[in-house]
């Protein structure tokens, strides 16, 4: 189909999207109810089998379930499927969409997730049935991954994610976009980082001179990890929470934070653990402890993603639009493809604001051409 014909083909599936898209909406699928993504999960697979795609759970034991998805192409030497990568989960809890339930308003879809990223899912749907009805005819293989744990962190989903990664030649995440609905050519890796402080406790108003005050030693820490930052390589360090003590008369013999890190390399992350590790204490009498690391990996902007993104700005211009590109500091499960060496292009979603906020929404009016744009890049991808 011609990219106009094709933008008339969603457009005629607009009303049935955002039914689908409510019902997405309406299925909470809160990361810490694994019940609840894993019937979500069941839900989105009953659909796409229903748009002609081959859909499977892969269980996970404590989070929710992964769910894969394939469509086969049916021709002889596939080259490499193309991967369309989301996630199931929400970051918000069960109930949250009685408070804020789902609705239209001044062509916008409002609703607890559907930016981030139910919009995301639905175009995967639309995709499934474009192939189905033969409206877009990739030369490859598709496949559909959705882990249930990308808002905290996708340490169960990663293993179904690396495996099915590993036989495709590109990867499209379904993100959101950048504001524009510019696509995301890179991300900075993300590191979490725990501060303990053990130090020695004594009575504060008889013999103060016999304690190794922990609070205050992680304070002297605290700044030490300030003088991490720097801005021109683009690496942030904050420490986001802080506890210790137990009574205002006691000398505190302990003493923690909690660390935020970013990084746009994987060596300025490697750089930075060691930094952080390699702490010492001031007061030599208080010890340190260090836990965690980096824990997702930047989406660089290698030649390979900046070849990808070219493909899908050509797509674009055939539809219209003309997608711009740029970056974020927050990860997602397309930073692990990248790390892999496998071509990534994230924020492929339909454009709107608000991510993890009240005032979450989609444009409806994007949606007809984020589906026509992912299957003309299926047909063009190598």
């Amino acid at each position: 189909m011609s990219a106009s014909d094709l933008l008339g083909y969603f457009q005629s599936l607009l009303p049935e999207s955002i039914s689908w898209l409510r019902q997405l909406v309406e299925m909470e699928s809160y990361s810490g109810d694994k019940g609840a993504v894993d019937t979500f999960a069941a839900h989105l697979a009953g659909r796409f089998e229903a748009e002609g795609s081959k859909a499977e759970i892969l269980l996970c034991p404590s989070r929710g379930n992964t769910l894969r998805v394939s469509w086969r192409a049916g021709r002889e030497g596939n080259p490499s499927p193309v991967l369309l990568l989301g996630h199931l989960d929400t970051v918000w809890p069960q109930g949250t969409i009685r408070a804020r339930p789902f609705r239209v308003e001044s062509g916008k879809a409002f609703g607890p997730g559907v930016y981030d990223m139910k919009a995301g899912l639905l175009l995967s749907l639309l995709v499934s049935r474009a192939l189905k009805e033969g409206k877009s005819r990739p030369g490859r293989d598709v496949l559909f991954l959705f882990t249930g744990d990308e808002e905290i962190g996708t340490a169960e989903g990663l293993p179904y994610l690396q495996e099915t990664a590993r036989e495709c030649g590109a990867v499209l995440c379904l993100e959101p976009p950048l504001a524009g609905g510019r696509a995301k050519t890179f991300r900075k890796g993300v590191g979490w980082f725990r501060l303990r402080v053990d130090g020695l406790s004594a009575h504060a108003g008889v013999e103060p001179e016999k304690g190794a005050n922990a609070i205050l030693e992680l304070s002297r820490q605290v700044l030490r990890l300030d003088e991490l930052n720097d801005k021109e390589r683009g690496t942030t360090v904050t420490t986001g929470t802080i506890k210790g003590g137990t009574a205002s008369n006691v000398v505190p013999a302990e003493a923690e934070a909690e660390i935020d890190v970013r990084v746009v390399s994987a060596e300025a992350g490697a750089s930075i653990e060691a930094r952080i590790r390699g702490l010492q204490p001031f007061d030599t009498r208080c010890s340190l402890t260090v836990e965690g690391g980096m824990n997702r990996p930047p989406l660089e902007r290698t030649p390979m993603v900046v070849e990808l993104y070219f493909k899908a700005r050509a797509a674009a211009l055939e539809l219209g639009v003309d997608l711009g590109e740029g970056g974020t500091g927050g990860g997602s499960d397309g930073s692990f493809t990248a790390a892999m060496g496998i071509p990534t292009l994230d924020g492929l979603g339909v454009e709107g604001g608000g991510a993890h906020a009240p005032d979450e929404y989609i444009e409806i009016g994007d949606i007809q051409m984020r589906a026509a744009l992912l299957c003309r890049l299926l047909e063009t991808v190598g």
